[in-house]
This record gives structure tokens, C-alpha cells and sequence, in this order.
């Protein structure tokens, strides 16, 4: 029998062998591949002090191949909950020294336990991935393991906030737990993420490319949209990580936190009385507008590099977290089309689930036209749109700046679709089309039939912008709450998000929509 000692000598010596992970060889190429390793990585995302590892001692019990002699620490991933800026959350790391990572039973009996334990205690999971794929000597249990976090993935969506980061490769079925998540951290250079690799790829179909090409941050920031940021370091990853948390409420029960601030909240934004352009062809940047309105000019800003004629972001309004959806006319003249449509679905459903408030922004002359867009899908893609604004049951404010014509005018989040409150800019345009487009439609006949037909069509077109291109006619019927200065618009919104902070309102029974795909 061992002595109280012994035991405590034996606990030590087994807690520093499982320390040293895929031993120093290993963590000196993981290194040198501008890289953290697992351990590391879980200690900058957590309070010092405050992580407690969990199932350090798991091992896999695979006997296939001589896998028996094989010792794999941790079983490639460490698991455990502990504080972020005070709060409790969960999180995983996968260790790529440590036999690449790579999933297999226990491996992902690990992670789902800390799933399974963030989804009862109502916190965040975070998870971050790197890892060499399915343990393929496993077989089916391997497959079986990643079925099993895909599960809980889709369990806990809208119940906690599930957040993950890749910070190495990862690659066939391992990418859908993460496109399954809320949020996708990408390491610029050192991520990748892909179903099949530059090998494969080249074998079936002969297309050469690469593994930054294919699928590295940048790839996955701004033309497929599965990630939204891309980010310098691990370092810069986990710190981003922090700061999108801090916008967060724990779970879909609860609030945003509520931060103080020293920003005024009824301080007049002077710069705003001058920011549209006199000719509307002309642009102008939104996010000005947004930095302006929030507190202290902080926006922080998922997908910054996809579908940029639409912005989507946190920030803060007198302390309260809120979410914000932007046209922005210096890209495509802020038309909305398949990408940015699904770009700010997402975004809305999202603050929708955890009780974040909305503010859209809009200057909108309608949905781009073009073959490409109508043979991809933009009816079914833009009526998400319509959907998620129509379902979302959070305070919904929405700022006419300039444009907000037509289709896009509804699916903005009009009045129509259930916004709470809508504001208009006195230069704003609301109206099914553009005076120009609009008067040769209604006055083709006089437009025809005068001897002058350009000062005619000039004349036809100062008629309609006079009646129908002003914020009055909606206010007028009650589609516009108020038409204010535009310097007014931070107040406004203050005003209005304090009063609907109270706002209750509920979706008819039902087991869930039929969202169109």
C-alpha cells in the first residue's frame, strides 16, 4: 500500500509527464511555425489563474495497427472551464503535438462533455481546432465522435454562445462543427480550413491550387464567408475572442451585460448634418455614421472583408450592447444581392437569440440586377432576409439616411416587417424606385409626345422626386415614426432603446419556420 505521500508524489509526476504533450521535439516545429500550442492558448484566453483542466488522465483505447503502444496525452485535446474577464466559460484546444490532434472516441467524449456541461450551466463554449482530422486507425468510432459534437453543436445554437477558433489545419469532416458555431477565428498563414485538400483536389479534377488558396483566413474571410475574422496571431485571435464576449449575455435567457461609459448619451453628432454627398451618386462611408452614433466610436465588426456592400457589427449605446446591420454605398452602391443577404441573415438571427437589440442603417437603392444573381438564388437568399427581420422578436430601430427604394425598403427593416421604432434622415428618399426610373415609367406618354423630350423628362422627374423621394409621404401614413436631423440620430436611438428595453413579445407555438435554404 502507498503512502498519502507516494500517491501525492505519483499524481504530480503523472500531472508533469501529461504537461509535456507531444514532448519537446514536437512543440519546438509548433513553434516554429508561428504557432501556440494547446496549453498556451487556453492560458491567454483565461483569467490568470482561473482555467481547471478536466479529464487530463483521458485515454484512448484503440488497439488497432499497435495503436496500444501508442500514448497519446490528454488524448490530443484539452478540455476545462474557467473565467474570461470574470465570466464563466468552457472551452477545448486541440493539441496538434500530440499525434497531430487528430480526433478519435475519447478524444471527442472530451469535447462533448464540455459541451454538454457549457449547455447546463447556461455559459459560452469556445473551442479551438487543430488538428489533423479523423483518427483514421479508429475507424467509425472516429466518425461516430465528430456525429456526436455536430449533435450538440446544433443543440446548443441559440441556447449559448458557441465560439471557435482555427488555429492550424482543419479539414474534412471536421470543418462542420465550426461552420456550425456562431463565430469563426482565423489565423492569417497558419489556418486552413477545407473539405478536401490540394492533393485531392488535384487527383479528381486537376486543378492545381494550394492550402493557403483553398482555404487560409483570408480565402475564408472574403470570398466564402465560413469565417469571420482573420487575425495576425493566436495571440490576436484569443484577444478578439475577449473583446466579441464582452458584447455577449451568457446564454439566451439572459441580458447583455450593461457597461459604463462616459459618452454622453444625448450628445449631438454635428458631423452628421454633413455627411451626404449633394448628388446621390456620389458615396459616403456608413461606418462614419455608425462611429459617430455609438459610444466612444467603438464598432466591432464580424466579416469585415465579405460581401462588404453590407456592414454588420456590435457596439455599445449608452452602456447597452446592441447590434448593428448597414448598407454601404461605397460598395455596389450598397445594393443588397445573395452574399450580403445571407451575410446579415446570420447576424440578425444571431443578436435575435441572445436578446441584442437592432439598429439598421439604410441607404438601399433596391436588389442588384444581373443574370448571375437571379440563376444563384436571390429570390430564395433575399427572403431571408424579410424572414430572420420579420422573426426576430428583439427592439428593432431603423435609420433611413439616404436611399430605401422598392423591395429593399421592406426588407430592411421597415415597419412593415415589425420594426419598433423607424427614423428618417430629412433628405432621405423613400419611395418603389428611383425619380428617374419612376418618370419614364409613369410619363412615357407626355415624355413621347413633347417637342422638348429631355426638358420634359428633367420637368417629370422634379415632379416625382417632389412628391415621392422625401421621408414625408411614409411619415404621413405612419411608416416613418419621425423624421429628425441627422445629428439627432444617437439621442433618438437611446431614447428609443430605453424605452423598448421592456419590450415583450413572443412567436406563435410552433416546433420552428421552415427558413428559405
Amino acid at each position: 500500500m502507498h503512502t498519502t505521500k507516494e500517491n501525492i508524489q505519483k499524481l504530480l509526476d503523472k500531472q508533469q509527464k501529461t504537461m509535456q504533450m507531444g514532448g519537446d521535439k514536437a512543440l519546438a516545429k509548433q513553434k516554429a511555425s508561428n504557432k501556440l500550442n494547446a496549453r498556451e492558448r487556453l492560458n491567454l484566453l483565461f483569467d490568470p489563474g482561473t482555467f481547471r483542466e478536466l479529464d487530463m488522465f483521458v485515454s484512448h483505447r484503440c488497439d488497432n495497427f499497435g495503436m496500444e503502444k501508442i500514448e497519446i496525452p490528454s488524448d490530443g485535446v484539452i478540455t476545462g472551464h474557467g473565467l474570461v474577464n470574470g465570466r464563466n466559460v468552457f472551452a477545448f484546444s486541440q493539441d496538434f503535438t500530440a499525434r497531430g490532434g487528430s480526433l478519435g472516441e475519447m478524444h471527442a467524449a472530451k469535447i462533448c462533455k464540455v459541451m454538454d456541461m457549457a449547455l447546463k450551466s447556461g455559459v459560452p463554449c469556445i473551442g479551438i481546432n487543430d488538428s489533423g482530422g479523423a483518427r483514421i486507425q479508429e475507424g467509425v468510432d472516429a466518425l461516430k465522435g465528430y456525429g456526436d459534437i455536430f449533435f450538440r453543436n446544433s443543440r446548443a445554437s441559440g441556447v449559448i454562445p458557441q465560439i471557435t477558433a482555427i488555429m492550424g489545419p482543419c479539414a474534412g469532416g471536421a470543418v462542420y462543427s465550426p461552420a456550425m458555431t456562431d463565430f469563426v477565428f482565423m489565423v492569417k498563414n497558419t489556418s486552413f480550413m477545407f473539405i478536401t485538400g490540394p492533393d485531392v483536389i488535384k487527383a479528381v479534377t486537376g486543378e492545381i491550387t494550394n492550402q493557403e488558396e483553398l482555404g487560409g483566413a483570408m480565402t475564408h474571410n472574403s470570398k466564402s464567408g465560413n469565417a469571420h475574422f482573420a487575425c495576425e496571431s493566436d495571440a490576436d485571435a484569443i484577444d478578439q475572442i475577449k473583446i466579441l464576449l464582452g458584447y455577449l449575455p451568457a446564454n439566451n435567457m439572459e441580458d447583455p451585460p450593461i457597461l459604463e461609459s462616459d459618452d454622453d448619451p444625448w450628445r449631438l453628432c454635428p458631423d452628421l448634418d454633413g455627411i451626404i454627398p449633394d448628388s446621390p451618386r456620389m458615396g459616403y462611408d456608413m461606418r462614419d455614421v455608425i462611429k459617430s452614433v455609438v459610444d466612444d466610436g467603438i464598432f466591432f465588426e464580424p466579416h469585415y472583408f465579405y460581401a462588404q456592400n453590407i456592414i454588420v457589427g456590435f457596439a455599445h449605446l449608452a452602456g447597452r450592447s446592441v447590434g448593428i446591420v448597414a448598407n454601404q454605398p461605397t460598395v455596389l452602391a450598397g445594393c443588397l444581392d445573395i452574399d450580403a443577404s445571407d451575410k446579415a441573415t446570420r447576424f440578425i438571427r444571431f443578436c435575435d437569440s441572445f436578446n441584442i437589440p437592432l439598429i439598421t442603417f439604410v441607404d438601399v437603392p433596391g436588389y442588384l440586377p444581373g443574370t448571375n444573381q437571379e440563376h444563384s438564388g436571390i429570390i430564395r437568399h433575399g427572403a431571408k432576409l424579410l424572414w430572420c427581420y420579420a422573426e426576430a422578436t428583439v427592439p428593432k430601430l431603423t435609420v433611413v439616411t439616404r436611399k430605401d427604394y422598392g423591395g429593399s425598403y421592406i426588407a430592411m427593416s421597415s415597419r412593415h416587417l415589425g420594426a419598433d421604432m423607424v427614423f428618417a434622415w430629412p433628405g432621405a428618399e423613400i419611395a418603389v424606385m428611383g425619380a428617374q426610373g419612376a418618370a419614364n415609367v409613369i410619363f412615357r406618354k407626355e415624355i413621347a409626345a413633347a417637342e422638348d423630350q429631355a426638358a420634359k423628362r428633367a420637368e417629370m422627374i422634379e415632379d416625382y422626386e417632389e412628391r415621392f423621394n422625401n421621408p414625408y409621404v411614409a411619415a404621413s401614413r405612419g411608416y416613418v415614426d419621425a423624421v429628425i436631423l441627422p445629428s439627432e440620430t444617437r439621442k433618438r436611438l437611446v431614447d428609443a432603446l430605453e424605452v423598448l428595453s421592456t419590450k415583450s413579445e413572443s412567436l406563435p407555438p410552433k416546433k420552428h419556420g421552415n427558413i428559405p435554404a
